[in-house]
């Protein structure tokens, strides 16, 4: 089935005259999700980023980045409810070295995502109307968290 309507934007084209990272610390209280959004934003900024995408990864394997709606938080109420009926704690795992949480915690961060690219246009990401960068904690306990940010396109 075809929609009703379909357009495109003509293409442009840059080339890659910069290639700009940095690392975000961030700590956390435990489970749940932190906007990062202004501090992708930042780091594009003082990068002079003009045209190009923006990777983010976070070096952990019990949280998680994600792109979700930044209006309602009881979105993201929502995904911690789900995601813990997913991947709940005392289920059996075998792997409980840390403690209970942790086998969830991973499982977690695989149904999720570790890294993330972004459109950059015009030296703004791409994101839609309501949608935020969020560091997803998968962990009880508070941990500090490491996220690679890349700029990779043309800057001014």
């Amino acid at each position: 089935m075809r929609p009703a309507s379909l357009s495109r934007s003509a293409p442009s084209a840059v080339g890659v005259t910069a290639i700009v990272s940095s690392r975000l610390a961030v700590e956390t209280r435990g489970i749940g999700f932190i906007d990062i959004t202004r501090e992708a934003s930042d780091f594009l900024r003082e990068a002079g980023a003009s045209e190009g995408a923006l990777t983010m990864f976070i070096r952990h394997t019990s949280a998680s980045l994600t792109i979700q709606e930044n209006a309602d938080p009881s979105v993201l109420g929502d995904l911690t409810t789900a995601l813990n009926r997913l991947a709940p704690e005392n289920a059996g795992w075998v792997h409980d070295a840390e403690g209970p949480d942790d086998m969830p915690a991973h499982i977690k961060t695989m149904l999720t995502s570790v890294s993330l690219t972004i459109p950059v246009l015009n030296g703004a990401m791409a994101l839609g109307t309501w949608q935020g960068i969020y560091l997803a904690e998968h962990r009880s306990r508070p941990h500090r968290r490491e996220v690679v940010l890349q700029f990779m396109g043309s800057a001014a």
